[in-house]
């Protein structure tokens, strides 16, 4: 199974970086034609909401905007909500490898929904956690 960072949905819809723009929206594209399954862990999902009501406030985007962002980059890929569980392993993760509170609690959730590659430019490329891979795509 693979899943997205917030990162990649919020570098699709971003008009201030065509470049990693094309990479993102391509990116998703091939996620969701393969046969292996993409998720959005639930933690993405709500992020990237903030993320689109942020530039909302700052006049980036309109709410008609926001909305059409969600139905085409969010809505069409399953989101997986993690268990309570998640909260204690975070924090052991977080603990072994040095992780942010934020990436810890992303990595618990997709190991838990049994992920094997998360797309993301804010971890190590190809570093793993248990059985987490990471790949930027942005590389």
């Amino acid at each position: 199974m693979n899943a997205i960072d917030t990162n990649i949905l919020i570098y699709a819809v971003d008009t201030e970086e065509p470049e990693k723009s094309a990479k993102a929206i391509e990116l998703l594209r091939r996620l969701s034609t393969e046969p292996v399954p993409l998720i959005v862990p639930w933690q993405v999902a709500v992020e990237f909401l903030a993320c689109l009501r942020r530039w909302e406030n700052a006049k980036r985007i309109s709410r008609s905007q926001s909305q059409r962002y969600l139905a085409e980059f969010l809505m069409p890929m399953p989101i997986v909500h993690p268990s309570t569980k998640v909260l204690q392993a975070s924090l052991e993760l977080s603990s072994r490898h040095s992780l942010s509170h934020w990436d810890s609690l992303l990595l618990a959730a997709c190991i838990e929904a049994g992920v094997q590659s998360l797309y993301s430019e804010d971890m190590s490329h190809g570093g793993t956690y248990d059985s987490v891979q990471i790949v930027n795509p942005f590389c």
